[in-house]
């Protein structure tokens, strides 16, 4: 059976939508910014090369951790889980499965998705194309009920993140050091957080089911301080998207020897 505008019993209107706004522009550009970013990090990911500047420490994100024997020496900092990974095999296998299902399973990224990818729809009072609607209740949307638990892989991955960063105090003669490249994983790193900690499941972990309160201040100002950022969680998650792009291709152009890394201290 037909929903929505076209479910039997509702008017039927010959006009596709009568907005005379540019209501386009909106699901347009997040489209462009979604596929732009999948395609950067699918290319990426598959190039298995220019990730790590031995010099500094940098370690781009999308690399990170680099557990494998076939990653450049220096570069795992966790050790090495397994054995060399064919060609066509990701170094970054497992980063990629967690954080692209974190983001993809995202209750934002869902609406960006819905919109601009799928028209479903694509902006309000405008019917989408699709015939019928089965909700998140089939494969493979029924998958996007698992965002609370790639949550906590996230989690672990932006600790990971953190110590990567610390790592990036190096200098040149193995002391401390500071340079552009410092700056621009911390900044990626600040923007990381605030996506991760503005997300609704954690919102709803750290206090989502308490019935009273006052029976548990801590979680309650940890909830607090959540429900603050929640209502950014938007934007938090399109300037994570840059900064993890600007952050993964200034360390790609260190370690491919383009230029040079404008050093602060050492």
């Amino acid at each position: 059976m037909a929903t929505g505008v076209s479910a039997p019993g509702r008017a039927q209107i010959g006009q596709k939508t009568l907005r005379t706004d540019r209501w386009w522009l909106a699901p347009l550009r997040i489209g462009v910014i979604l596929a732009f970013f999948v395609i950067y990090a699918t290319v990426r990911i598959f190039m298995n090369k220019w990730y790590w500047v031995d010099a500094y420490h940098y370690l781009t994100p999308l690399y990170s951790p680099c557990v494998t024997s076939s990653c450049v020496e220096g570069s795992s900092h966790l050790g090495t889980w397994f054995g060399n990974f064919p060609r066509f095999v990701p170094f970054s296998l497992i980063t990629f499965v967690i954080l692209a299902g974190f983001r993809g399973t995202c209750y934002y990224y869902r609406k960006a998705g819905y919109r601009s990818l799928f028209f479903a729809p694509a902006a309000c009072a405008v019917p989408e194309p699709h015939k019928s609607y089965s909700g998140e209740r089939k494969f493979p949307l029924v998958a996007l009920n698992l965002h609370r638990y790639f949550f906590y892989g996230a989690l672990v991955f932006g600790l990971l993140n953190v110590y990567d960063g610390i790592q990036a105090f190096h200098g040149k003669d193995g002391g401390f050091g500071i340079g552009l490249g410092t700056l621009i994983i911390w900044i990626n790193l600040v923007a990381l957080w605030l996506y991760t900690l503005s997300c609704h499941a954690c919102r709803h972990i750290v206090g989502g089911r308490l019935k009273n309160f006052s029976k548990h201040p801590l979680r309650y100002r940890y909830w607090t301080f959540v429900s603050k950022l929640n209502p950014k969680h938007g934007t938090f998650a399109m300037t994570s998207l840059f900064t993890v792009i600007f952050t993964d291709a200034y360390i790609m152009a260190l370690s491919a020897g383009w230029f040079s890394d404008l050093r602060f201290i050492n």
